[in-house]
């Protein structure tokens, strides 16, 4: 039976139980605990809890105010210090007014609210991307069309993506002199950009000109952000990508393949050019040395033949019908040592056998040579007499000749005896 209902005694079921077992009085309980608390900080009570101090119920001792006090300025006081890492900078300023700037280690500043400290990562590389996002999942190349596409000098379109790497080399002016140091180097580097690819022509940025072009670019950033004063320090520039819009890049591509196979060919001529020039310099310095040392051999023969003639000459003048006979005399030996024929004297009817087969062929191999494997053939060669040579003797020099001519011939006819 519901305690409402007629015969339910009236029963509710917030009545009928002891005072024990009800919630605690409230009222009761905030009294409690300001007895404590007074008791705490030095307030004297009777047995019955009652105040005995002067200054009435309830009240706290001035010298437990102090204490509290002192308590409280010393726990705020030491929440101003703080610790600065190895590589980073702390910025302190004063109700937002920048004061100093702390090194790593253990510091102290006014704690809040009346100053602030900002830590700030001077060691950290930190990089921006301009005309591309690497974490960008929804364009396949992570391209941005919008920073990429930009002029050149000869009015074409190119694609270009740069990585600046920078980092903080002041950390007051990267906090307070720029609102967003980050954007504002984003677009400091997109301008530098299209300023320089502006000035130069497409096939120079997308070929032997990318480093010079890079150089260019963290050139200028540096000198604007200096300008600036960002106190930020550019450490390289990238040139991730550099090539024409995907529209014409096949196009652009069999140029490329064509410029290639140019300076290939170049270079093997050049490779064929290096290889032939020597030799045919070599083969031109031999013949110039040939020439000159026949040159030097056809003179030094005149000058002998010369000095020789002038000898003979000589000669002659003292005796010339003897001298006229020697050199007659020389003239044919020289001559018939080279023929090809055989003289006997026959004037006293001598009758000798001359093997002329074995002669001929020996006189044939000194003059030709004939290789191993062929066997020489032996020519009849014609064999005529000739009267003998008339020799002059010593009794045909006329008395009126000089002594001289006389006592050369006495000399030749000895030598033939």
């Amino acid at each position: 039976m519901s305690w409402n209902k007629p015969g339910g005694d009236d029963k509710d079921p917030w009545s009928g139980r002891d005072d024990q077992g009800g919630p605690p009085d409230l009222d009761e309980a905030i009294r409690s605990l300001q007895k404590k608390l007074i008791a705490f900080f030095g307030g004297n009570k009777d047995g019955d809890g009652n105040d005995t101090n002067n200054s009435g119920s309830g009240g706290i001792s001035p010298n437990s105010l102090a204490i509290v006090g002192a308590v409280v300025v010393g726990l705020w006081g030491m929440s101003g210090f703080y610790i600065v890492d190895e590589g980073n900078h702390g910025v302190e300023t004063r109700f937002g007014k920048y004061i100093s700037t702390t090194q790593a280690g253990l510091n102290w500043h006014i704690p809040a609210p009346i100053e602030q400290v900002e830590i700030v990562n001077v060691k950290e590389q930190r990089f921006i991307e301009v005309g591309y996002r690497s974490n960008d999942r929804q364009n396949s190349d992570g391209s941005v069309p919008k920073e990429a596409l930009m002029l050149t000098k000869d009015e074409n379109i190119i694609n270009v993506q740069l990585a600046v790497q920078y980092q903080v080399k002041d950390a007051k002016q990267f906090l307070f002199n720029v609102v967003n140091p980050t954007a504002t180097l984003v677009q400091v580097t997109e301008s530098a950009e299209r300023g320089i690819i502006g000035s130069n022509k497409m096939d120079f940025v997308l070929t032997e000109g990318r480093s010079e072009i890079v150089t260019q670019i963290k050139h200028e950033i540096q000198s604007v952000v200096d300008l600036y004063q960002m106190g930020v320090q550019v450490t390289s520039v990238n040139l991730q990508d550099a090539q024409p819009p995907e529209q014409v890049q096949s196009a652009f591509e069999d140029a490329i393949k064509a410029r290639e196979d140019k300076q290939r060919l170049i270079n093997e001529a050049e490779v064929y050019a290096n290889d032939v020039v020597p030799k045919a310099r070599g083969a031109a310095a031999r013949k110039i040395q040939e020439a000159r040392g026949y040159k030097e051999q056809i003179i030094a023969q005149a000058e002998g033949e010369v000095s020789r003639f002038t000898q003979l000459l000589v000669e002659y003048k003292k005796s010339p019908s003897v001298t006229r006979q020697r050199i007659y005399l020389e003239t044919m030996e020289s001559v018939l040592s080279k023929a090809n024929t055989v003289t006997v004297d026959v004037k006293n009817n001598n009758i000798m056998y001359l093997p002329l087969d074995k002669i001929t062929h020996t006189e044939l191999a000194q003059e030709t040579e004939t290789p191993e494997d062929i066997t020489p053939t032996v020519s009849t060669r014609r064999v005529s007499v000739l009267p003998p040579i008339v020799r002059p003797s010593l009794q045909d020099v006329p008395e009126q000749r000089g002594s001289s001519e006389r006592q050369g011939f006495a000399r030749e006819e000895r030598g033939r005896q």
